[in-house]
């Protein structure tokens, strides 16, 4: 065979698959569209088949043969800068493309309602089986019950109408390991920086934190709301420094960094002065100045999460979560005990 040739043979089709892999081209079938009724080893062997041949499945031709489009949409009305949402939405486009689904993704230029409403109607008309919706924004279930749905909705990171609980981290229980470190530490004068007033986690976080200083008689001393920025976290500072705290517990990792900066500027010392609790483990959270103590959340079982669910409501395979992601506690060298 000349190389002219063999630069331009034929790819192998879903019956080369078959043959190698000793199955007729209906169970092959079956394989690519994750059929539950399959045996393990059958299922290996075709797969084992596919790696052999190099198959690549036609999408076009799929679409074509079963009358679907085997795509589902996204929807984000988060900053795209932020750690979160970003892994999140990859956890979602990996968890669809090895169920053998497309992700189209919409990103309203504004949170508000009618944005929201318009990108939901954008993916439906662009023929999506589903949509996840990452749009934590107190309102979005709200705005969600309102436009008509011919397709299946998820909501991520929602406590509203139509959500599911395990759709989402338990920012609450976040929010009181946090309190809960800096009180086994001595501190008893503690604030807090809190995210933007509407959004859900925030909200959760904040209730998480109060509610454990509450069950040791405290209170926070004082309370600043943030935008998730670093910017809004040295601000923050600014606002809370007349107040007499030794511990500070930050709704993001991010604000962390700020109100240290804020602190540094003042001349203070993390920790030796102030203790500092942030939220999420962002990668750059262990080489801050000092390694930020956080709340670890995982990032990407939400986002497979987000699609198993979904999925499960397209091919009626009935998969629910019941039970919120669980954070958990990093220890790092930005909180030590009161002096």
């Amino acid at each position: 065979m000349t190389q002219q040739s063999a630069d331009h043979r034929k790819p192998p089709s879903i019956r080369d698959v078959a043959r190698a892999a000793d199955v007729s081209y209906q169970t092959v079938s079956r394989v690519l569209n994750n059929h539950p009724s399959l045996r393990p080893d059958t299922r290996q062997r075709v797969l084992d088949a596919m790696a052999q041949l190099d198959f690549r499945p036609n999408l076009a031709a799929r679409r074509l043969a079963t009358k679907r489009s085997f795509t589902v949409g996204v929807v984000v009305t988060v900053n795209g800068s932020y750690y979160g949402p970003t892994s999140i939405v990859s956890a979602i486009e990996d968890a669809a493309r090895e169920s053998g689904y497309a992700t189209l993704l919409a990103s309203p230029r504004s949170n508000d309602a009618a944005a929201l409403s318009e990108a939901i109607e954008h993916l439906i008309g662009e023929a999506v089986e589903g949509i996840v919706v990452l749009a934590p924004q107190t309102r979005t279930a709200e705005v969600i019950a309102g436009v008509g749905k011919p397709v299946p909705v998820v909501l991520l990171q929602s406590d509203g109408p139509g959500s599911s609980p395990g759709l989402s981290v338990d920012n609450e229980l976040g929010g009181a390991l946090a309190a809960r470190h800096l009180l086994g530490l001595g501190h008893r004068r503690i604030a807090m920086v809190g995210g933007p007033e509407d959004w859900t986690e925030a909200r959760a976080r904040q209730r998480g934190f109060e509610a454990e200083l509450a069950a040791s008689g405290l209170a926070p001393v004082a309370v600043a709301a943030g935008d998730w920025s670093a910017e809004s976290g040295y601000e923050a500072f600014q606002r809370l420094a007349p107040h007499d705290f030794t511990g500070v517990f930050c709704a993001n990792d991010q604000m962390a960094l700020g109100l240290i900066h804020g602190a540094v500027d003042r001349h203070l010392c993390v920790p030796k002065d102030l203790s500092v609790v942030g939220f999420d483990d962002v990668p750059e959270s262990a080489h801050y100045l000092p390694p930020l103590t956080t709340i670890q959340q995982d990032f990407e079982i939400l986002g497979r999460r987000s699609m198993q669910s979904l999925l499960s409501q397209v091919e009626g395979t009935g998969v629910t979560f019941d039970v919120p992601a669980r954070p958990s506690l990093v220890i790092r060298a930005s909180t030590m005990p009161v002096r």
